[in-house]
Formats: C-alpha cells, sequence, structure tokens
C-alpha cells in the first residue's frame, strides 16, 4: 500500500478493513502491539490459527447440537409416508415455533457470516459470506414469513440451520487444513534455542535468549544449538546448518568464522562473539521473509480476485434471474423459486477460487526456505517460471569472489616496489580486486603505505595519491584516458593472461608505467553444473561483468555461458538487462546484492546471492541463502511446481461453479433433477477442501535436479 503518512496511517487502514467486515491486526512494525516481532519465538500466524479453529469447533459443535433437533421435528414433513413415526399433535402444532427456537440461536452462533456479508454488500465488495448471509436469510426470513402466519407456505428452518451447519463444518476443516499450509513458520520458529551460556565479570551464566546483546561472548557445547548470529573467537567444531541453508554436510568452523544461530553444533566446543540478536539474526529474517511471501499475492491471484468480485455480483444477478424465471415465466410456486434462489447463491460462494493461490503460494514460499531459497515475494514465484534469459554477474556469483594475485610483471622497478605501489593506493578500496593486491602484499610482508586523495572510477579502477606522486591502478580503458601507451610486448603478455581468465590491472605512478598484476578467482565449484542445467531447461544464459572481454569468456567458456557482455559499467548493467526484456522477454539476473542493485531491481526477478550471514538483501526478489548456483534451478523447478498447483485449484474451482451454478438455477428440472439447497451447501464446502487438500500435496515435492546437476 503506498500511502501519505502526514494522512493516513495504519489506524485508518483498520478502521477501513473492521468496517468492511474483516478484522486486521496492527503490528509492532507499524507501532502496534502484536503477538510478537519475528525472532522472539512467537509464532503469531500459529497462534492466530489456533484461536480461529478453536473459535470453529465451538460453533460446530453448538451447530451441530441446536440443528439435529430441527432436523428430527421435520422429517416427517421432509420424508412424508417414508418416515415410521408420527410426533403427537401438540408437536405438530408447535413446530414452526420450536423449529424458529432452534434455529435462531444457529443463525445467532454464525452471525459473523451475516454482519462481513451485509457489510460487503453495502461496502460495494460482496464475497462469500454476502452469498451466505443471502441465501440463508432468505430461507429463514421466508419461514418467519410462514412460521407467524403473515403468508401461506413451508417454512425452511431447518434448511437455513443445516446449511449454516454445513458451511461451518467446512470453515473448520478449511481452516484445519489451512493451518497445514503454514508449516514452514512453525518449523522455523521452532529451531530457536532458549537459553544462551554467556561470559560476563569472567563468569559463565545462562541467560534467556531474550537477554543476550551483541558484543556477548557466547560459548557452545558439544550437540548445543548456537544461540545467535556470530564470529567464532576460539575452538573449533563442524556445524549442521541445514535448517538453514539445506545443505546436509557440516560445515567445518575455526576462529574468524561465522555461524548462525538456531543451527546445531557437532562433537567440538568453541566461543564466539555475538554480532546479530533478535530480530537482526539470520532466522529471524528468513522468518519475516517467509511471512512476507505468504502474505503477497501473485499477479495471477490479483486476476482471480478480480474475476471472484464480478462472479459474486453476476450471482446474485443469476438467483434473482432464475427466481424470476421459474415463478414469473414458468409459473411454479413461490416456494420451489425461493428454493432455486437459495441453491444458487450458495452453490456459487467463491470460496475455492479465494483459496486456490493462496495456499499453494504458502507451501511453495515455505518450500523455498527448507531448500535455502528465499521468495520475497509471490510475484516473484510466479514470474521465475515465465523467465527465458538468466543473465550472471561475475565476480561473486559464477566466481567464489576471492581472487588472488597470481602474476606481476615490473617495468623497470622490482616486483615489491609494483606490489608496494599498488597495495598502497588500493588500500582504501574495498573492491574484490582492489583486496586481492593488497592480501598479497601483507603475505609478502610488503610495506602499505598511506594514500591520500582516493577516487574511486567505477568501471575503470581507482586514482590515488602515494608518496607524493599520483598513481592510478586499473585497466586499458584508465590508462588510455590518462595518456599511457602500452609497449607490444607487455600487450601481448596481458592478452595471454587474460585467455587464461585472469584480470589484469596496470599500475602506474606520475608519469610511468610501473608494471601488470594478473589477478585470478577461481570458478565456484558447481557453477559450470548449475548453467548446463539451466541449458536442458532451455534457458539462455548469459554473463555480465565490468572485466575485459578475453577474460570474461574465458570465464565463460569454462562455465558453459552462452553470451558474454564485457566492460559494462556498474550502472550500464540495468540498461543490458532492459534491452533484453524488449520484446516481451523475462529476464532473470543473478547477483550478489552489492555493486548489481540496480540490474537486481530493473529485472523481472533479482536473484540475490546470500552471504551466509546477511539474508536481507533488500534488492531483488528471490534470496538464495547459500553460495550455490544450484538452486537457482531447484528455485525455478519449484516455481513451475507452484504455478501447476494454482492452475489446477483454479481449473477445479471454476469448474465446479460452471457445472453446479446451473444444477442449481433448474437446469435439469426438466430430468426431474434438483438440487436442495442443503445438498448446495455440502458441496461448496467440499469444493474448498478439494482445493486445500490438492495445494497440501506440495508438502511432498522434492526439487529432483537441486543435487543432481
Amino acid at each position: 500500500v503506498e500511502y501519505d503518512e502526514g494522512a493516513v496511517g495504519p489506524a485508518d487502514f483498520k478502521r477501513t478493513i473492521d468496517k468492511l467486515g474483516y478484522e486486521a491486526d496492527i503490528g509492532p512494525e507499524a507501532g502496534g502491539g502484536g503477538a510478537g516481532a519475528p525472532g522472539e519465538g512467537v509464532d503469531r500466524e500459529k497462534l492466530r490459527r489456533e484461536s480461529e479453529i478453536s473459535a470453529l469447533k465451538m460453533r460446530v459443535v453448538l451447530s451441530a447440537l441446536l440443528t439435529l433437533p430441527i432436523i428430527v421435528i421435520a422429517l416427517p414433513e421432509m420424508l412424508g409416508g417414508a418416515f415410521p413415526l408420527e410426533w403427537p399433535a401438540y408437536v405438530m402444532e408447535r413446530m414452526a415455533a420450536i423449529q424458529f427456537l432452534l434455529a435462531a440461536p444457529v443463525l445467532y452462533i454464525n452471525r459473523e457470516f451475516f454482519s462481513k456479508g451485509i457489510r460487503g454488500l453495502i461496502g460495494g465488495a460482496p464475497g462469500m459470506d454476502s452469498l451466505v448471509a443471502m441465501g440463508v436469510g432468505t430461507a429463514f426470513t421466508y419461514s418467519m414469513a410462514v412460521g407467524f402466519g403473515f403468508i401461506g407456505g413451508s417454512i425452511y428452518y431447518e434448511t437455513a440451520a443445516l446449511l449454516l451447519t454445513f458451511i461451518v463444518v467446512g470453515k473448520y476443516l478449511e481452516a484445519v487444513a489451512k493451518g497445514k499450509t503454514s508449516e514452514a513458520i512453525k518449523r522455523l520458529i521452532g529451531l530457536q534455542p532458549r537459553t544462551a551460556l554467556v561470559v560476563r565479570g569472567g563468569h559463565e551464566a545462562e541467560v534467556p535468549i531474550a537477554e543476550v546483546v551483541a558484543g556477548d561472548r557466547v560459548i557452545v557445547k558439544p550437540g548445543g544449538r548456537i544461540p545467535t548470529d556470530g564470529i567464532v573467537l576460539e575452538g573449533t567444531s563442524s556445524v549442521d546448518e541445514s535448517m538453514i541453508t539445506g545443505e546436509s554436510l557440516p560445515v567445518h568452523k575455526r576462529k574468524g568464522d561465522t555461524v548462525i544461530g538456531a543451527t546445531i553444533n557437532g562433537t567440538g566446543s568453541f566461543t564466539f562473539r555475538a554480532t546479530k540478536v533478535g530480530s537482526e539474526t539470520m532466522l529471524a529474517q528468513i522468518i519475516r521473509l517467509v511471512e512476507e511471501a505468504q502474505g503477497s499475492k501473485a499477479p495471477i491471484q490479483r486476476l482471480a480476485d478480480t474475476v471472484a468480485g464480478y462472479f459474486v455480483q453476476g450471482v446474485i444477478a443469476l438467483a434473482l434471474l432464475a427466481f424470476s424465471y421459474w415463478f414469473f415465466v414458468a409459473g411454479e410456486t413461490f416456494t420451489f423459486s425461493l428454493t432455486v434462489l437459495v441453491s444458487t447463491l450458495i452453490i456459487a460462494c467463491p470460496c475455492a477460487m479465494g483459496l486456490a493461490t493462496p495456499t499453494a503460494i504458502m507451501l511453495g514460499t515455505g518450500k523455498g526456505a527448507g531448500m535455502g531459497v528465499l521468495f520475497k515475494d509471490a510475484e516473484s514465484l510466479e514470474t521465475l517460471q515465465k523467465a527465458s534469459v538468466v543473465v550472471f554477474d561475475k565476480i561473486g556469483t559464477i566466481t567464489n569472489g576471492k581472487p588472488a594475485v597470481t602474476d606481476m610483471a615490473p617495468l623497470g622497478v622490482d616486483e615489491r616496489t609494483l606490489l608496494a605501489t599498488a597495495a598502497s593506493a588500493e588500500n582504501g578500496s574495498e573492491h574484490y580486486l582492489a583486496q586481492a593486491v593488497v592480501n598479497e602484499a601483507r603475505g609478502q610482508g610488503v610495506r602499505i603505505s598511506k594514500a591520500t586523495k582516493f577516487e574511486a572510477i567505477a568501471g575503470h579502477g581507482i586514482r590515488a595519491r602515494v608518496g607524493g606522486k599520483n598513481v592510478l591502478v586499473g585497466n586499458t580503458l584508465l590508462m588510455k584516458k590518462n595518456g599511457f601507451a602500452l609497449e607490444p610486448d607487455v600487450q601481448k603478455r596481458m592478452h595471454a593472461l587474460e585467455s587464461e581468465g585472469k584480470t589484469v590491472v596496470m599500475v602506474a605512478s606520475g608519469r610511468r608505467m610501473l608494471g601488470i598484476i594478473a589477478i585470478a578467482d577461481t570458478m565456484k565449484e558447481h557453477s559450470a553444473g548449475a548453467v548446463a542445467a539451466l541449458g536442458r531447461m532451455g534457458y539462455e544464459t548469459v554473463m555480465i561483468t565490468g572485466d575485459n572481454e578475453r577474460t570474461a569468456k574465458a570465464i565463460a567458456r569454462k562455465a558453459g555461458i552462452e553470451r558474454v557482455l564485457a566492460h559494462v559499467l556498474p550502472q550500464d548493467k540495468a540498461e543490458e538487462v532492459g534491452k533484453m526484456q524488449e520484446g516481451g522477454r523475462k529476464v532473470v539476473f543473478v547477483g550478489d546484492g552489492i555493486n548489481d542493485a540496480p540490474a537486481l531491481a530493473r529485472a523481472d526477478v533479482g536473484i540475490a546471492i546470500g552471504s551466509g550471514t546477511d539474508v536481507a538483501i533488500e534488492t531483488g526478489g528471490v534470496v538464495l541463502v547459500k553460495n550455490d548456483l544450484r538452486d537457482i534451478v531447484g528455485a525455478i523447478e519449484l516455481s513451475r511446481y507452484t504455478m501447476r498447483k494454482i492452475k489446477q485449484n483454479l481449473f477445479w474451482a471454476f469448474a465446479y461453479n460452471t457445472i453446479g451454478i446451473p444444477v442449481a438455477m433448474g437446469a435439469l428440472y426438466p430430468l426431474g433433477i434438483m438440487l436442495n439447497p442443503v445438498f448446495a451447501g455440502a458441496a461448496m464446502a467440499f469444493s474448498s477442501l478439494s482445493v486445500v487438500s490438492n495445494s497440501l500435496l506440495m508438502r511432498g515435492w522434492k526439487a529432483p535436479s537441486l543435487r543432481e546437476t
């Protein structure tokens, strides 16, 4: 929702939603109380669902207890001579009054249908409750008019009571089934440990997890669950991170490594410094992302909602039309025509349509979270399977993002001078290549001087002042712009290095070229397998990089990528993605979420590679918790499977109504077939359950190629 904070706020939204017959809570992020923020060990969805199921169960029991005697009393009249018993005369004389006294409480117990339904009609947004209110209300009001002697005819108290009982039973079973769709959140919440062993004042103390603060020294014993995110200070162990990343193999941890809260320690023991606690931990962020994704709407659901809105209005018109035809044209009795009206309204309740998409989305996003793929919204889950092009960034995506210096070719100076000058200038940069040069200098014990006037030139390199001289470190474009020319033998050496997939940077100081440094970044273990799998699935693969063409093509060749766009500046990556989208093609961009933010945002689906500790990458619709490109294949397969389920659900929901409405309107009456309102209510409940049950089949799904590529 986009709104002017100076004019309206969450409280205004809540009032409007309440007026429409629904309920809204103001969550903690909006300044309300809520049931607890993610990371506080409170499953808000579970609490709401349990409360709803408990209330519906009570309504089912009370409605059934009151409806049963109404049915028993009405059996002689309903079955005629087929009923072997006959009630005493005083019962028959007071049948209407007895049924009224029993049916009225059933309507009161289920008054929610009427309050919401009437508000929906008044608010111009009629829905399922509106149809129930009109159908049951018409039957009950007509029965009252007959029972109190205002008009002649038959009473339908048993129909009104039984209809509501069937519908509330259906709602109860639906709520129980829907509760199973949010098991992903329940499982994640259950992973959170309750206490932590911290060192304070030189002593160990076990404290509630809520009292752990960033900077605390936390001790993890063998077999224990890690309380929060942090960095290992001392000790070693292997940690099972499968519940967060989906990776079954334990990960070895030693000093300096990051650990994730809620993961399980192996046989070793270690101490770590807490870096993220509460709602900032990786688990809390995953829970928040899954909650947000499950609450979002896919484009196909918006279409279904729009259709359902018009559908309800159309059903009301059809019900009135059917009543008018049978009563005024066909000359049937008022009772017969009223039965047709009520049956049409009840059988057409669009519950199944409303459940078709959200139940599948909840299970799909939950499945994704379980395998380390976080869909931030339902739109990304839907759009992913429509894409035809997958675009990769190079460093940190195709490669490991940990380049190292492999070769140095000094010109008129020794290697240490070349390395010292480059490292001093690059020390102010956070770029992968700069860090490789700095790390090499430190490893060799080369002195790094302090640089001034540092300037990063996007897509070219850096400029800084070292030892009173202007130093340039970058590519050929940077050197040419500053008047430096390369000797043929140097160019030949550069080309040879670049053909090996290495990135070459040139170093100049003052007006003199000091030499070249080659840096190589190893390709991720499963990059080639993931790209090959995407190719078999029919996707075009592209790599965009700011690196030179020879190096880029060498890496692309190893990875099996079809097309390469080299020398692309960070700000131009989004423009290249836009060009690929021409003609209506859907484009997926895969990047590390830092320099690639514009391209991630421009793509139809942006897939951000998670660092393993911070998954709250704001740009892009999908986050891969692990640095494993095979998860893209799994994400696409999950997207395809989820959309198949949604389409199946929508098909059955629409097919059911397409068949049921004409029957309820009396289309088969010439053949002697007439739909009783009670059976219409049972059929409506069954249609909702069938849709939810079909979605629940997704719980058994596994990505067949996720670990085969």
